[in-house]
Order: structure tokens, then C-alpha cells, then sequence
């Protein structure tokens, strides 16, 4: 399993239409808004690294977002 940290920026404004579309992204397992330089926090759990692939390449599709951020961890 791989997880993902995706640090997402989105248009201003869109926040929630954003939120709304990333939780539907299969694979996400959390989104949180924070504040500061970036505007979610999106965790992921897939089985490997093109999946994660995809599911970002997913994420930034959306015309809400802006700009994104991913940090890769595995399960020990």
C-alpha cells in the first residue's frame, strides 16, 4: 500500500465545490481545509505508485484546482 499527501490549492472561492470533488475521488480516504499556503490536505491509501499517479492526475483534472503538492509514504 502506498499512502499519499496531496497539498492542494484551488481557486479562490471554490472551496467548497473543490471539497466536494475530492472526496469523491476513489482512493481519497481523507480531505482536510486548512489555512495557510494551501487549502486541503488530501490522504490517499492505494496500491502503488501509478495508482497514486492517477489518482493526482485526477485531482488536479478539475478546473477548481490550481495547484498541488504530493508526498509519498508506505505502510511498514
Amino acid at each position: 500500500m502506498v499512502i499519499g499527501v496531496t497539498l492542494v490549492n484551488v481557486v479562490p472561492g471554490q472551496e467548497k465545490a473543490a471539497y466536494n470533488e475530492l472526496v469523491g475521488v476513489k482512493g481519497v480516504k481523507d480531505v482536510y481545509h486548512v489555512f495557510g499556503e494551501y487549502d486541503f490536505v488530501v490522504i490517499s491509501n492505494v496500491e502503488g505508485l501509478s495508482a497514486l499517479n492517477k489518482l493526482v492526475d485526477t485531482i488536479r483534472e478539475s478546473e477548481n484546482i490550481t495547484a498541488t503538492q504530493t508526498i509519498v509514504g508506505a505502510e511498514l
